[in-house]
């Protein structure tokens, strides 16, 4: 999905959702969109300020959270570092495996997965509106690189 049908995506879900699409919050989307890598808040403010000086720190941080409420974008957290950002692609529900040495994130799929989320949903009359679920270890280049 290319950048201008991301940003459309997401443009639509927050006007679908009663949000007014603020120069401010087109300022982050684009931001994210145009990025190849997952990006931290300050990192993400650097790209938001050099294209709107006027967008604060807290702007940027108000506009994450609103977009992770929605379901939006992607957060990882590698062993209580700071959290990156990327857009979610509209692809099915995906999870992560995080290398905590060099920060490598791998997404993937799990049918099994997914049916445990519904199986919790049906044994405890829970709505399940969506999950998280992140793996940590040590990719295959580092233990090769550990174990030389």
């Amino acid at each position: 999905m290319d950048q201008s049908s991301l940003e459309k995506r997401v443009f639509h879900a927050l006007r679908r959702h009663g949000y007014k699409l603020t120069r401010q919050r087109r300022a982050v989307v684009e931001a994210l969109s145009t990025s190849t890598c997952r990006l931290t808040p300050a990192e993400l403010y650097a790209r938001v300020h050099a294209m709107a000086p006027d967008v604060g720190l807290v702007t940027v941080y108000r506009t994450l959270r609103l977009l992770l409420d929605l379901d939006l974008i992607c957060e990882i957290s590698i062993d209580g570092r700071q959290p990156t950002y990327l857009l979610r692609r509209p692809t099915e529900h995906h999870h992560h495996i995080v290398c905590t040495s060099c920060g490598r994130v791998v997404d993937f799929t799990s049918d099994a997965i997914e049916m445990l989320a519904r199986q919790l949903a049906s044994e405890t009359g829970y709505l399940v509106r969506s999950h998280v679920l992140e793996f940590s270890g040590t990719c295959p280049a580092c233990r090769k690189r550990i174990s030389s």
